[in-house]
């Protein structure tokens, strides 16, 4: 189980140092601001959507390894795929960091890596921030999203 968490932890500290899709897209027609009051990370998500698709998503911003790290991933998982979806795999998600998962996170896939979250709930909030803030620009929300 170690073993485990040591990969987990590599994982997010690869994605935080290295993000993917960590960039203001210029074709953007969504996008929302994100901020964390607690821990000062602050985020922007871009969206390109199509109808209900999302062909393109990216972020910039700063924040802790987890936040940083979970906007990273949350943009790969979620390119391509429809509104509905991502609303879908946020709830997993948000489920998952906070402890109420069902046994097994298989279908999370490499989002799984945040399973560890749930036992430091100050940090729900980071890895939350980047879904919180894409649900706010694919609603369209002007106003920042806080996790307050």
């Amino acid at each position: 189980m170690a073993d485990l968490r040591d990969l987990y932890q590599e994982v997010i500290l690869e994605h935080s140092k290295q993000p993917r899709n960590y960039r203001a897209l210029e074709a953007a027609n969504h996008r929302a601001e994100g901020y964390n009051p607690l821990c000062g990370d602050r985020f922007t998500v871009f969206l390109r959507m199509e109808g209900e698709a999302i062909r393109d998503i990216s972020f910039q911003g700063s924040g802790c390894a987890i936040s940083k790290a979970s906007a990273s991933m949350m943009t790969q998982a979620l390119k391509g795929k429809s509104r509905q979806d991502a609303e879908r795999l946020f709830g997993k998600f948000h489920d998952l960091v906070t402890g109420h998962a069902p046994a097994g996170a298989e279908d999370l896939g490499k989002l799984a890596v945040f399973s560890g979250v749930s036992e430091f709930p100050v940090r729900v909030k980071c890895a939350t921030l980047a879904w919180h803030t894409l649900q706010a620009a694919m609603e369209g929300k002007q106003e920042a999203v806080s996790t307050e």
